[in-house]
């Protein structure tokens, strides 16, 4: 495949993260499968000569195509959903994945979760994909990325998961390493952090939000909150508009539009931007399986049952673990202020900082100095300026 454009079948395709990515290193889509409408209406727009299908459970087959991708619900296996695991109501749907790759045999299989599954009943989940990819003859490798080597200012991690029975993965995944940054790389301007937090956790990110979350599906978003201590009272902790999510994910603003409810209603678009692929991530994948590289192997054989590391490969029962970190390139960074228009952005409410201050001041958290003096003065000037109003 080294050079040649790909075909792809996307399922569970969301708002097209991979299929966007992939295309831009010669990937063409030519079945889409996604059963959320307002996903639905998305991909309508954006690929518009795709055959779309809704169900993956209404699937009988695949058109024959060289790589059949899947970022799979994470509902199961998130932090932040039931974690109900691989067996799960949503997560558990991976299993039509396996049905369909079987006839016609797809020749690749990209695969993207959360970082959790590694972990999540002693990594019950990672032990079912590999079961069902070795009995189907493929050789796999995975590896945990961080989206900000794609330069976006997102600090998301994934498990990046590819099984072959043509190409040997490892020249994929592993072929390039650039290791984490140091903190030169980062602007001391702004820090994300999730205001919905405080007790137990922050999702503390410099010069970057915590990973996106999705929000509700009636539309209620789930914004990170963002610090900028050199900004005027009363903006110093902003939240970033949906568009601005957009572009943390490396799609275009405006992207996830064709799912507004109406004139200035954003609708669910949080829930998909959220819930997407990190377009820069499969841009990644896609330039490696146009030009396979020299792939790192530094590691050693993983004993069985052991933890699941955060990359390694396997075949016929064997695994090795591999030293990589999770930046394999360092794209040019996007600095948070570069994309949200912190001037413009709508100030954390009054209620909201109140408490947020409230959890922080309860928990046991230990706080970069200045940053709770900032939300307590915050929150003071918001209360007053309601009063005013």
């Amino acid at each position: 495949m080294t050079g040649e454009p790909f075909s792809i079948a996307g399922l569970f395709a969301g708002i097209g993260g991979i299929e966007r990515g992939l295309a831009l290193h010669g990937g063409e889509a030519e079945l889409l499968c996604e059963y959320w409408d307002p996903a639905h209406r998305v991909l309508a727009t954006r690929f518009p000569d795709v055959p779309l299908v809704e169900d993956v459970r209404d699937l009988r087959s695949l058109p024959k195509v060289d790589l059949v991708s899947a970022g799979f619900p994470c509902t199961d296996l998130s932090q932040a959903g039931r974690m109900d695991g691989i067996n799960g109501r949503a997560s558990g749907l991976v299993s039509e994945v396996f049905r369909l790759i079987r006839r016609p045999r797809a020749p690749m299989l990209l695969l993207e979760n959360v970082r959790n599954m590694l972990v999540l009943d002693g990594g019950a989940a990672m032990q079912y994909l590999v079961d069902e990819l070795e009995a189907l003859g493929y050789r796999w490798a995975y590896r945990l990325v961080d989206s900000r080597f794609t330069g976006v200012p997102q600090r998301r991690q994934r498990v990046i998961f590819l099984a072959s029975r043509t190409i040997d993965p490892r020249a994929v995944l592993f072929a390039d390493d650039e290791g984490e940054p140091g903190p030169e790389w980062f602007s001391d301007e702004t820090c994300g952090f999730y205001w919905t937090e405080g007790l137990r956790g922050l999702g503390w990110a410099r010069d970057a939000v915590p990973t996106l979350k999705g929000g509700s599906t009636i539309g209620i978003p789930s914004q990170p909150g963002i610090w900028n201590p050199s900004a005027p009272l009363g903006r110093r902790i902003v939240l970033p508009v949906v568009e601005e999510a957009e572009q943390m994910q490396g799609f275009p603003a405006g992207w996830t539009s064709p799912a507004d409810d109406g004139p200035g209603r954003k609708g669910p678009r949080w829930k998909l931007t959220g819930n997407a692929v990190t377009v820069g991530v499969s841009a990644w994948v896609g330039r490696r399986l146009r030009d396979p590289g020299e792939p790192i192997l530094d590691g050693q054989p993983m004993k069985a049952g052991g933890r699941w590391p955060t990359a390694a490969f396997g075949a016929k029962g064997k695994i090795w673990a591999v030293d990589v970190s999770m930046w394999p390139t360092r794209e040019p960074y996007r600095h948070l202020h570069e994309i949200v228009d912190l001037e413009e952005a709508q100030p954390l409410s009054a209620r909201a900082s109140a408490g947020f201050l409230s959890r922080a001041e309860r928990g046991s958290l230990r706080f970069v100095d200045g940053f709770l003096d900032d939300v307590a003065e915050h929150a003071a000037y918001m209360a007053e300026e309601l009063s005013v109003a």
